[in-house]
């Protein structure tokens, strides 16, 4: 699929090497983090993003915290620093108890160590997960597919749930990357995702490696594309999922849930169960992430002379409003794609899930 992975283990197997996303496509560069500080500004300026990832990526920055300071007070400070970085994404918080519950029984001397093999446990687990979403998403395409009777299954998605937000194969992404290798004809339509533009910095560039036919699009088109029956069906990855089955993913994700309803589409959220927060009773108690209006008020990208830079979209003296996050209700998702197969999104379907976990 990818000669790639998001996060690498360095060669003392004590940290990780990033690929700082902030500065894709354009240019590919690894970044080590080697202290609390950088793996927080890492997570926050989103030079690593995407639920999943963030979530290994602070159980790997807990544990360098914890080779300074392996104190109960030490941990606890660190724990603080890294959940503050990004509210929404559940993922973080998940990975961060799941290292408490192994180190915080143990002798200070030992918790390093541990967090460290709790952290690479994590990112095991997260490439075995996200693979058999796309096995369980690959079969739901093609018998898609074959409903269609079509040559070419046109699947539209959102920001970017590839393998950038995770470490191996993404979860909305997953689904096409295991149907590309099959052998199931199909074409992306990946949604520009505004104001980070994920989708057409991100998605495209992770697509155009793979060799999986893509097209960007105007945000604004994707109702018009499904109206005018250009899309057989739209996946899209979650950073936080309620227990009564509302998804929260990146802003701009409700709006194509109401046009995929109106349209009769299939409209499928990809994620593994870690992304399910069961003390969320709906998405009205899922905190939303505002972020600095200048992501929104400019855009950073390459000019004609190759050079990376920053320019300025609205006015002097214009002010943003940036939500990073909204909320698609149950009743709008066909289905949750995860690693233990097609799950019924609502109150019943994860109720059914959690008694099996």
């Amino acid at each position: 699929m990818t000669d790639l992975c998001s996060l690498r283990l360095n060669s003392h197997r004590s940290g990780v090497d990033i690929i700082d996303q902030t500065l894709l496509p354009h240019r590919l560069e690894w970044l080590g983090l080697d202290s609390l500080e950088a793996y927080c500004e890492s997570i926050s300026t989103m030079r690593v993003r995407g639920a999943p990832l963030i979530g290994i990526t602070a159980a790997f920055g807990l544990a360098t915290a914890l080779l300074s300071d392996s104190t109960t007070g030490g941990f606890h400070s660190a724990k603080e620093a890294l959940l503050a970085t990004r509210p929404t994404a559940v993922n973080l918080q998940w990975a961060l108890e799941t290292v408490a519950s192994h180190v915080l029984p143990l002798e200070d001397s030992k918790r390093a160590a541990a967090a460290f093999e709790c952290a690479r446990f994590l990112r095991e687990q997260d490439i075995d997960s996200c693979s058999r979403i796309g096995e369980f998403g690959r079969s739901i395409l093609q018998d898609l597919l074959l409903d269609r009777g079509a040559e070419q299954l046109q699947v539209m998605t959102h920001c970017n749930a590839g393998w950038l937000a995770t470490i191996e194969w993404g979860t909305a992404l997953a689904p096409i990357y295991k149907a590309h290798e099959a052998g199931i004809p199909v074409h992306v339509w990946v949604s520009e995702t505004r104001p980070r533009n994920q989708g057409a910095f991100l998605t495209a560039w992770e697509l155009q490696r793979a060799g999986v036919p893509y097209t960007v699009v105007a945000d604004n088109s994707c109702g018009h594309l499904m109206q005018q029956g250009m899309v057989d069906c739209v996946i899209v990855g979650s950073d936080r999922t309620a227990a009564n089955g509302d998804v929260c993913n990146k802003i701009g994700t409700y709006l194509k849930a109401l046009s995929a309803k109106a349209n009769s589409i299939p409209f499928y959220t990809a994620l593994p169960t870690s992304t399910i927060d069961w003390c969320c009773n709906t998405g009205a108690d899922i905190p939303i992430e505002v972020r600095d209006s200048g992501e929104l008020l400019s855009i950073s990208g390459m000019d004609e002379a190759e050079t990376f830079r920053r320019v300025r979209l609205g006015g002097t003296g214009s002010r943003g409003h940036n939500p990073a996050f909204d909320i698609t209700p149950a009743e709008l998702v066909t289905g949750l794609i995860t690693e233990l197969g097609l799950i019924e999104a609502g109150s019943a379907g994860l109720s059914r899930l959690r008694s099996s976990l």
